[in-house]
């Protein structure tokens, strides 16, 4: 089966157990989030918000909550979608068994876009739209699931187009209400390339926005296809539906979408977007994007309003990347030869945090094995599209180790620690281009990277308990996890002051703490108690507040042939810094406030 609209899909969600309709009104500044953030927490239901104060529209949230309800939407069609990927990396397996792949040959004939002659669409404004606003300090209301189409000027047509999801300010800044939206996208973005060829004719580019319509429409959004793949051939072949489209006043309609903003972007037309709460688990803050100019906004009679919150990981958005996982991690090793594996770890926020498996294999003939395959694996890696994004990379020779699993963080972290010389297997990029969601770097886009490459047999064994063991410079520490080290010290000054403070401490690890060499990785931070106390915690203090250029230290550190490495324990400060974006904090008395309406609603909910 396949989805029609989006009513269609709550209707069976409904049906099914898996949807509870709150039907007292709710206002969409920061109370729809918070019951949502908890509802989430809880592995709760989807939520359909009947009456949502200033519209006349409902709304839902927490459609993707789950993996179990993700599986769920796409049940009929998505291990022949998962076919299709892999067929595209490797054709040849159609010619060997043709019959096997009837079904995923059948399914690919709903891939096509189908062009329809009208719309049952209403005109209406911004301000009609739910105005949902999720943290206290958001610049205003935004959509978080739009899907922004935009065309190739050389290439008109849905064929050539780009569907991606770039958040949209709907309100607050500079922003003329019903006029003008914010249109933010990032790096590595296909929306990029085609602004940039509009620029270049000085002619503004016309973006259609589409909100809600079939689930597989708003997964598709997010999907990094390989290349050659439609991402709205991608919506009709998971959505068992042909993508339906028209066209009004030179703008692409998604028929089966519940809403439409359609708009110009002008040349270098910008304004001030933000702040914004993201899945870092910090806002992102104000900079200047491109403006939409409005044209028309569109809306169904019926129509219902898709939204999420996103914060620190794991959020809804966790299960599209788990999904994205599933569909396409097996074309990993046709894309890049040798590895076998890649996990950007969401609890880090995504990009911030790579774990990879790559292969030693051109020189067998080596009793003792490093890295140097894997080297070129991990610069093929940091050159492929959003991954290289990626801050932090961990990569492993896999060939020796085949259950070796980049999904057990800890096994995967212990495995590397175990095996990396520090002296050897640091390599840095210096200078270069970082999520434009992370403030960790020294600027807007920038920052600096790491790779950590093992190879080999282990070459230590991890601790797991300091004893009594102290520092004249810290307050507290933790073992985290084995081999790693929370020290708790003063808060973070500046780096000119913070580089000697460190190097004092370096000085007396060297002296004092007894066998460092059973904790090769010690993290430095605000709270070692916090670091401590989950692995989830570890991970997204330790790579979201750090900076590989700027915050790695190490005892016994060196620089040799241009070539950074340290004799004893490698040192990252993951200390909160002046320059970081401010952290998401719950509003307490909104909290209170919905209170009554959890407990009625999902008082089931443990």
């Amino acid at each position: 089966m396949g989805y029609v609209s989006l009513k269609d899909c709550i209707e069976d969600l409904e049906k099914t157990g898996q949807l509870v309709r709150i039907s007292e009104e709710v206002d969409p500044y920061l109370e729809m989030a918070a019951i949502h953030l908890r509802v989430y927490s809880k592995k709760g239901p989807a939520i359909l918000f009947e009456k949502v104060k200033g519209t006349h529209f409902a709304a839902v949230s927490n459609l993707f909550g789950t993996t179990e309800r993700s599986h769920f939407l796409f049940r009929d069609t998505f291990h022949a979608v998962q076919e299709m990927i892999a067929l595209k990396s490797d054709p040849v397996k159609v010619i060997k068994n043709p019959l096997k792949y009837l079904r995923t040959a059948i399914q690919a004939t709903k891939a096509l876009p189908k062009k329809v002659n009208s719309h049952n669409f209403i005109e209406i404004n911004v301000s009609d739209l739910p105005q949902v606003q999720c943290w206290p300090m958001d610049g205003g209301a935004f959509v978080t699931l739009p899907l922004v189409y935009s065309e190739d000027p050389d290439k008109p047509g849905v064929m050539a187009s780009n569907l991606g999801m770039y958040r949209i300010q709907l309100s607050g800044n500079q922003y003329i209400q019903n006029k003008e939206v914010g249109l933010h996208y990032q790096l590595h973005r296909g929306i990029g390339v085609h602004q940039t060829k509009w620029n270049q004719l000085d002619k503004p580019m016309k973006v259609s926005i589409f909100v809600g319509g079939p689930p597989s429409l708003t997964f598709s959004a997010v999907m990094p296809l390989p290349e050659g793949i439609s991402e709205l051939t991608f919506a009709g072949a998971l959505g068992n539906r042909r993508f339906r489209y028209t066209y009004e006043d030179g703008y692409c309609l998604a028929t089966d979408a519940d809403f439409i903003i359609t708009g110009e972007v002008f040349p270098h037309d910008n304004k001030p977007e933000g702040p914004f709460g993201d899945h870092l688990g910090y806002y992102s803050l104000v900079h200047d994007f491109p403006v939409l100019k409005v044209h028309k906004v569109f809306a169904k009679k019926d129509a219902i309003w898709p939204f999420t919150v996103v914060g620190r990981p794991p959020q809804e958005d966790t299960s599209f990347g788990a999904l994205i996982h599933e569909i396409a991690g097996g074309a990993i090793s046709t894309e890049i030869p040798g590895v076998k594996a890649v996990h950007a770890v969401d609890a880090a926020g995504v990009h911030p945090l790579l774990f990879a498996i790559g292969s030693e294999r051109y020189t067998p003939y080596y009793k003792e094995k490093f890295p140097q395959e894997i080297l070129t694996q991990a610069n093929h890696i940091l050159g492929s599209g959003q991954l290289s994004l990626a801050k932090y990379l961990f990569i492993a020779d896999g060939s020796e180790s085949p259950d070796l699993d980049i999904h057990e963080p800890q096994a995967f972290l212990q495995h590397v620690l175990e095996r990396i010389d520090w002296e050897r297997d640091v390599h840095f990029h210096t200078k270069t281009s970082i999520d434009t969601l992370d403030y960790s770097g020294t600027g807007l886009n920038t920052g600096s990277k790491v790779v950590f490459a093992c190879s080999g047999v282990p070459l230590r064994e991890l601790g797991t308990d300091i004893g009594q063991q102290s520092l004249t410079k810290a307050r507290k520490i933790k073992v985290c996890l084995p081999g790693i080290l929370a020290i708790e010290t003063k808060p973070f000054e500046d780096y000119e002051k913070e580089e000697a403070f460190i190097n004092e401490i370096c000085h007396e690890i060297s002296t004092k703490i007894v066998d460092y060499e059973r904790f090769p990785l010690l993290v430095i931070c605000d709270d070692a108690d916090f670091l401590a106390y989950h692995m989830n915690n570890f991970i997204w203090v330790t790579f979201t507040r750090s900076n590989p250029s700027h915050d790695i230290y190490g005892v016994g550190s060196f620089i040799k042939y241009k070539h950074w490495g340290c004799q004893g324990p490698l040192i990252i400060d993951a200390r909160a810094k002046p320059h970081h974006a401010p952290l998401l904090e719950l509003d307490e008395t909104v909290e209170k406030r919905v209170d009554y309406l959890v407990e009625k609603y999902f008082s089931n909910l443990k």
